[in-house]
């Protein structure tokens, strides 16, 4: 069996050592070289052609987001970023992700002993990720949608790994009055916080952290938090988040299928599904759920995705109206919303 060759780029030996010790134990994965800085980095894969590249990003001589950026322009490959858990270090990792970083995972701290407890998978599905060269997207402004199209639709979304720059893809096309949007995305928690400013600085509708209670609105996109609770919708003509902690659904917590499934249940024919880039299953079930409800899905098609997991999944179980590539994903999620009015 081929092993999985992974580049360690770290500043801290410490840390190095952690990680090469915690892939160490994995059979199927090799470290074939480590590197103190993006300068040594640069030349070890050069001559070494890795797999995977685990990466800090707050570095000297060169920063890793500039080192990342450069990577994913010049010779993209897949490069899972591993941060500490500050504001510095979450917003840092935002970026890397939108850059086309595939995964994210905190280093061990107090409190979180054992974060790299998932490393070497992060690692095996990164070496299956779709990795594409760095492009800048233009996005031209969309304009408000009319009054007519002020039906109570409600849209949800559910992504994991390269969901990041995929949703940045999406809702930076939404109108600022776009109908309301419920989104699960796979990620450590802290990081989630950062993600929602981002994407509230990036796009014309509002984006927030969803909280227990909050009445859904026109205009308003809703970020699940990470950690311990799961999302759902509740309500009929007006909807309300609603945080239920409980065990990890597919192994994820929020799960997209707990989201799905609670939509499919209160929106019913004003439910749009959309589930993007990302490995697994997670939301499948969900997504046919909604369709089985009267509800409008999409899925982003193979070539674009990152990881075709998810897609796929729900593809194949029949919950997809509608594939489409993620550069046309938005314009058809609005159309779907007109469809669905009808």
């Amino acid at each position: 069996m081929k092993k999985i060759r992974v580049l360690v780029v770290d500043d801290s030996a410490t840390m190095r050592g952690l990680i090469m010790s915690t892939l160490a134990a994995s059979p199927d994965i090799e470290v074939i070289g480590e590197a103190e800085n993006p300068l040594v980095a640069r030349e070890v894969i050069k001559q070494l052609d890795p797999d995977v590249i685990t990466l800090d990003i707050e570095m000297p001589q060169m920063n890793g987001l500039d080192f990342l950026e450069k990577i994913m322009r010049l010779r993209p490959m897949p490069v899972i970023v591993v941060s500490t858990l500050t504001r510095r270090g979450a917003e840092a990792t935002i970026r890397a992700l939108e850059l086309g970083a595939v995964d994210c995972i905190e280093k061990p701290r107090q409190g979180n002993e054992n974060s790299f407890a998932e490393l070497a998978l992060r690692v095996r599905m990164a070496a299956r990720a779709q990795v594409r060269p760095l492009t800048r997207h233009s996005t031209t402004p969309r304009p408000e949608l009319g009054p007519e199209a002020d039906n109570g639709q409600l849209i949800a979304i559910g992504a994991s790994t390269g969901g990041v720059e995929a949703l940045m893809t999406i809702l930076r096309s939404f109108p600022a009055n776009c109908p309301a949007t419920v989104i699960v995305q796979h990620m450590p928690a802290g990081f989630t916080d950062s993600l929602a400013a981002r994407l509230d600085r990036q796009c014309q509708p509002a984006v927030r952290i969803a909280t227990h209670g909050a009445t859904l609105s026109r205009g308003v996109i809703y970020l699940a938090p990470g950690g311990e609770s799961h999302l759902e919708v509740s309500g009929r003509s007006h909807f309300t988040c609603r945080l239920r902690p409980g065990p990890r659904v597919n192994g994820h917590c929020p799960s997209v299928d707990v989201l799905f499934k609670s939509v499919a249940a209160a929106a019913r024919s004003k439910a749009v599904g959309v589930i993007l880039t990302g490995m697994g299953s997670d939301g499948a079930v969900g997504l046919l759920d909604i369709r089985q409800s009267g509800g409008f899905t999409l899925a982003q098609d193979e070539s674009s995705s990152v990881i075709y997991g998810m897609p796929r999944a729900a593809v194949q179980m029949g919950a997809v109206h509608v594939t489409a590539p993620l550069n046309k994903l938005s314009t058809e999620i609005l159309k779907a919303k007109v469809k669905t009015a009808v």
